[in-house]
């Protein structure tokens, strides 16, 4: 009876008399460590690579908008006064050359229009060659693919002489025509190349279906195969647009001798081989070629990376 007495006493004492158990010790597994490490080190690389790649545009930038006086007597200050910032370099810049500007502005419609016509072109026979690739049925048909890349084996200074030699027999060097027909030879293999890949991820089944429905094979690739390819196609758009915008080695030979027909790499060029131009004037120069481009690529960068990237899946 003691025993019971003692017993129940003990179990009916108070809670905080009763000695709690201690909690239990994390341990830092390796599966933790490694996911705070990569995880601090993934920001660290990503901050990192974000300096390292938008600084060199940010001083470009503001070396083009500092007054030439204050930038000659502190050119390292970062964060210069607002009373130093101006815009005279790129009227300077975009101004036509009899009113005693640098002609940029006609410099950026040639190469507009130069880019623009590469792409129509590239893409009318891309278009074409890559679904006939993809869906016809022909003695060497993966041979003509292979081909397609094999072309890049080749530098283009290799075709510069051969390109330049036979444009000047024919009368179009110095013509801008003649600069698009060079770039289509540049840009329509891998265009091509990608675009099969694409074409080849669309069900043929859906073209099947519409073919017993009695559609033609162009009636099928118009309202069936391009609208569902069209995230690869645009971004080959963008692609062959970057090329045909800042290419220089073929627009110096065909355009050099007319400067009304210059490109703005061109212009950029001359800007930066001569001793009498302020670097101020150089660096406007250098935004305005390379701001186009900044701005298509992050307007549809998704659409670049995800067409690409479809288009490469299968080869």
């Amino acid at each position: 009876m003691t025993d019971v007495a003692t017993v129940s006493a003990g179990s009916s004492a108070s809670p905080a008399t009763q000695r709690t158990a201690p909690a239990p010790r994390r341990r830092w597994s390796r599966n933790t460590v490694e996911t705070r490490v990569f995880g601090v080190l993934r920001w660290v690389v990503i901050v990192g690579l974000m300096l390292f790649t938008l600084f060199p545009f940010y001083y470009m930038v503001l070396l083009s908008v500092r007054d030439l006086s204050s930038l000659v007597q502190d050119p390292g200050r970062l964060w210069p006064a607002l009373s130093e910032f101006t815009v005279s370099t790129y009227r300077e810049v975009l101004a036509p050359t009899d009113a005693g500007g640098q002609g940029f502005l006609r410099f950026m419609a040639n190469s507009g229009v130069i880019a623009l016509g590469t792409v129509v072109v590239t893409l009318a026979f891309a278009i074409l060659g890559a679904y006939a690739i993809a869906r016809l049925q022909f003695p060497g048909r993966r041979k003509v693919s292979v081909l397609f890349l094999a072309v890049y084996l080749f530098p283009s200074i290799l075709l510069a002489v051969p390109l330049f030699v036979f444009f000047t027999r024919i009368g179009l060097r110095g013509s801008l025509s003649a600069l698009v027909l060079v770039y289509v030879s540049q840009t329509v293999a891998v265009a091509i190349y990608t675009l099969r890949n694409y074409f080849q991820t669309v069900p043929a089944s859906i073209e099947e279906a519409a073919a017993v429905d009695g559609a033609g094979r162009f009636t099928i690739m118009r309202k069936i195969t391009i609208p569902l390819a069209m995230p690869a196609i645009l971004s080959n758009a963008l692609f062959v647009f970057m090329i045909a915008w800042n290419e220089f080695l073929f627009a110096l030979l065909f355009l050099v001798e007319n400067r009304p027909r210059w490109t703005v790499s061109l212009g950029l060029s001359q800007l930066a081989g001569s001793i009498e131009i302020p670097t101020t004037v150089l660096m406007a120069g250098s935004v305005i070629l390379t701001l186009p481009i900044v701005v298509l690529f992050f307007a549809s960068e998704r659409l670049l990376t995800g067409g690409l990237t479809a288009g490469a899946e299968k080869g």
